[in-house]
């Protein structure tokens, strides 16, 4: 799979993944709810015989309103990418997100990006979906463009779990904020998973016999402090179970930025 981080002013997509359908969102979470949209636009990219791509916004448009107050992400966008492709998807389009970008009129996304750009033969989007200066354009207004414009669209009701609540990445990160991780993977569909890159700490654990691998996440993370059994990915993809802390240490650090400090079971050597 390929991921594009692009415009339609910066240069074209390759012709083989012209005329596909394309699911678009910004899928962060890639919960329950958008993978129903992604699967519907999987069976008919492959009903149609044409790829399947995803067609998302980078950064995430309530960042750049509201850049003081950024979102947690829960699913940055490589690892996004990668369940994507898990999916089946054949690309994902990242395609740039300003000011100026939120200024163009629905008609103006809708001919030069979904018709000149990526020549969709299908659009697959939720039933909420809105685009465009001020919202403008949403489902009635997408449905009425593909008859203009020759292009179909399929969409896709609220998807909602067993007590008949919506499934919303919103009502996701507010149960990690909790800490009731369970009731996340729930509404995800798999784990709740987090990337960072290992930090050296002071090997206080080591002296203790509890070497850790030490993680910061972003800032914005919310994940309530806690201790949380979690399964650990090394590089090389293999999968250790183990413990993790996260929180602040004020006795340890002045700093105040949170770590995630994770013991892996029965495992000695480079993390």
């Amino acid at each position: 799979m390929t991921v594009f981080h692009r415009n339609e002013k910066k240069e074209p997509l390759p012709a083989s993944l012209r005329g596909g359908v394309v699911a678009i969102g910004n899928f962060d979470g890639v919960h329950r709810g958008h993978q129903a949209v992604l699967s519907r636009a999987l069976e008919r990219a492959e009903a149609l015989g044409v790829p399947a791509l995803v067609l998302t916004f980078e950064p995430h448009p309530r960042t750049v309103f509201n850049p003081d107050k950024p979102v947690f992400r829960l699913t940055p966008p490589s690892l996004r990418a990668r369940i994507l492709e898990a999916m089946g998807f054949h690309s994902v389009i990242e395609y740039p997100f300003d000011r100026e970008f939120s200024q163009r009129s629905a008609e103006d996304f809708v001919q030069s990006i979904l018709g000149d750009w990526l020549g969709a033969k299908e659009v697959v989007t939720g039933f909420d979906f809105h685009f465009g200066k001020g919202r403008e354009g949403g489902p009635a207004y997408l449905m009425q463009a593909g008859s203009r414009h020759g292009f179909g669209v399929s969409l896709v009701d609220a998807f909602r779990d067993e007590g008949a609540e919506v499934v919303s990445s919103s009502r996701i990160r507010g149960l990690i904020a909790e800490g009731n991780v369970s009731e996340a993977a729930g509404l995800l569909g798999y784990r709740y998973t987090v990337e960072a890159e290992i930090m050296k700490g002071q090997q206080l654990g080591r002296t203790l016999g509890f070497p850790t691998a030490n993680m910061h996440l972003p800032p914005e993370a919310t994940l309530k402090p806690g201790i949380y059994a979690v399964r650990f990915r090394r590089p090389d993809g293999s999968i250790r179970d183990g413990v993790a802390s996260f929180g602040y240490r004020p006795t340890v650090t002045s700093n105040g930025d949170p770590w995630l400090e994770t013991f892996v079971f029965d495992f000695s050597g480079d993390l």
